[in-house]
């Protein structure tokens, strides 16, 4: 394998690297917002807000999770969107009650 494309590889599976590790921050920093937001008293477990920071930033860290082929982590984290989706659920049923 030439020098040039050893170098072409190894650059390509840096950006890679650099890109798995920004989605993971960003996955965390939407998880945590809303975490921080809800015991904040900001948002309630209902808001719209929180939800879809929970199930985006859930998912986001899903796949950082499938591409490092942590079965622990994809578990979690596509149970914890899950979870969100079941919240997303009871705030449409609550809404549609209150109308």
């Amino acid at each position: 394998m030439g020098g040039q494309l050893r170098y072409r590889i190894v650059v390509r599976v840096c950006e890679t690297e650099m890109l798995l590790q920004l989605i993971s921050i960003l996955g965390a920093l939407m998880v945590l917002s809303a975490y921080g937001l809800i015991q904040g008293g900001v948002w309630n477990e209902l808001n719209a807000g929180y939800l879809a920071l929970n199930i985006v930033g859930s998912l986001l860290l899903g796949i950082v999770a499938i591409a490092d082929q942590r079965v622990g982590f994809i578990f979690l984290e596509f149970a914890w969107a899950g979870l969100g989706l079941v919240g997303v659920a009871r705030a449409i049923k609550a809404r549609r009650t209150a109308s």
